[in-house]
C-alpha cells in the first residue's frame, strides 16, 4: 500500500470491500509453536470473481468493444464516485474520509470551476441531479445530502440502509447501487425505497455494481474491480451486454489496486458517453461498437 492510500483511508477495519485475510505461520526453531502474523490490505479492488472478457459471446451475452473518440485531462488526485453531464460540464463526487468533495468541472480543461468539501465524517460516492437539485451518497454513513446545483448549498439530507454506492436516474425514479447485485429504485422526491431487482447476466448475479449512468432506456453499472461496464434492463436486472474496456488507461500509467475505472456520464442531446476511473489522469469519450466482438 503506498503512503497515498494511507494517509487517504480510515483504518483497515473500515476499508471497502475486497478485503483479504491471510495467516503467515513462522515456525520457531526447537519449539511446538507457531507465531501467526494476520494482515489486511486496505481498500485493493477485489479478483474479478470472472474471468477475462473475451471477444466472443459469452452465455448468450454481447460482448462490445469501444473507440476512443477524444481524451481531456482529469484530475489525477480525484477519488472519482459518481459522474454526470449536465449543461456542458461535468458534475463528479470524489471519496475519501477527509477529502470528498462535489465538483463541477470543465470537459475540455479538466479544471475544477467550482467545489463543495465534503465533511470529514463521510466518504461521498455517488451523484445524480434531479430537477435543480444534486443527490449525493456516502458510503457507509446511510445518508445521502441534496445540494442547489447552481451554488452548492446544502439543500437536504435523507437516510437509507446498508451502503450508498452509484446513484442515477431514469427520469421518474432515482437508481441506487450499493455494491451487491441489487438495483434500488427511489422515489426522487422523498428518496422511498419503491422496488428492487437482482442484476443477472449469463452466468449468475453480478456483484459489485458501482457507479452508474441512464444512457438511452438502460442502465450502464461500473462493475468495482474490473474494466467492464454492464448494460442492465432495468426492470428485469438482466444484462443485455457487457462493454469491455479493457485496455482504456495502460500501465504505467495506471499503477496500483486503487486506480479502477468508475465514472460514467452521458450526455443525451450529443449522444457523448464519457468514462473515467479513481485517480485517472485522463477523461475519455467513447463510442460503443454495437456489434459485438468476436
Amino acid at each position: 500500500m503506498t503512503a497515498r492510500r494511507k494517509r487517504r483511508d480510515r483504518p483497515v477495519a473500515r476499508a471497502r470491500g475486497g478485503r483479504r485475510r491471510g495467516i503467515l505461520w513462522l515456525a520457531l526453531a526447537g519449539a511446538a509453536t507457531a507465531v501467526a502474523v494476520v494482515y489486511v490490505s486496505s481498500r485493493e479492488a477485489p479478483p474479478d470473481p470472472r474471468p477475462a472478457v473475451p471477444a466472443r459471446l459469452q452465455q448468450g451475452v454481447p460482448v462490445l468493444g469501444y473507440e476512443v473518440v477524444a481524451e481531456h485531462p482529469h484530475d489525477r488526485e480525484a477519488f472519482t464516485q459518481g459522474l454526470i453531464y449536465r449543461d456542458g460540464y461535468l458534475y463528479e463526487s470524489t471519496g475519501q474520509y477527509g477529502r470528498s468533495t462535489l465538483r463541477k468541472v470543465d470537459i475540455e480543461t479538466g479544471r475544477v470551476v467550482q467545489q463543495r468539501r465534503i465533511d470529514d465524517r463521510y466518504f461521498a460516492e455517488g451523484l445524480a441531479a434531479w430537477g435543480g437539485r444534486l443527490i449525493q451518497l456516502t458510503w457507509q454513513s446511510n445518508v445521502g445530502f441534496v445540494y442547489d446545483l447552481a451554488s452548492f448549498e446544502p439543500a437536504g439530507s435523507f437516510m437509507y440502509p446498508g451502503e450508498g454506492w452509484g446513484l442515477t436516474h431514469d427520469g421518474r425514479r432515482l437508481i441506487m447501487s450499493d455494491g451487491t447485485s441489487s438495483l434500488r429504485f427511489l422515489d426522487p422526491d422523498t428518496r422511498r425505497e419503491l422496488a428492487r431487482v437482482s442484476v443477472t447476466d449469463g452466468q449468475g448475479a453480478v456483484a459489485n455494481l458501482n457507479e452508474l449512468e441512464y444512457v438511452a432506456g438502460e442502465v450502464y453499472a461500473n462493475v468495482w474491480g474490473s474494466d467492464r461496464i454492464a448494460v442492465v434492463q432495468p426492470d428485469s436486472g438482466r444484462v443485455s451486454a457487457w462493454i469491455d474496456l479493457a485496455g482504456l488507461l495502460r500501465p504505467p500509467v495506471r499503477t496500483g489496486a486503487e486506480d479502477v475505472l468508475n465514472g460514467i456520464a452521458y450526455d443525451a442531446a450529443g449522444d457523448r458517453l464519457f468514462v473515467t476511473g479513481k485517480y485517472w489522469p485522463r477523461l475519455f469519450e467513447i463510442r460503443v461498437r454495437r456489434e459485438p466482438s468476436r
